[in-house]
């Protein structure tokens, strides 16, 4: 399993609903790729801050800035500012 076969099943990994197999293969690229085992650990402590502090809303502007910066960094141009990183 690679790096990007990983994140795929990344959901199923964490929830146990992965085959045998796919386990053993992702358990097996785990342990030797610790940027796999960061975004493992990542998710997993979101999941749990979620499910320990519940839902909140985001105020509509901040919001939008997120949302502009996500989609500016999945297209690549990366052009957030200093001002919108200490929002």
């Amino acid at each position: 399993m690679n790096c990007e076969e990983l994140i795929r099943y990344l959901s199923d990994y964490i929830d146990r609903e992965l085959d045998e197999e796919l386990r053993a293969d992702a358990q097996e690229h785990l342990a030797t790729c610790r940027n796999c085992r960061v975004v493992l650990d990542t998710t997993q402590q979101m999941i749990f801050l979620y499910r320990r502090t519940g839902r909140r809303a985001i105020p509509a502007e901040r919001r939008g800035r997120l949302f502009r910066r996500l989609q500016e960094a999945f297209q690549g141009s990366g052009t957030g500012t200093t001002a919108d990183q200490a929002a």
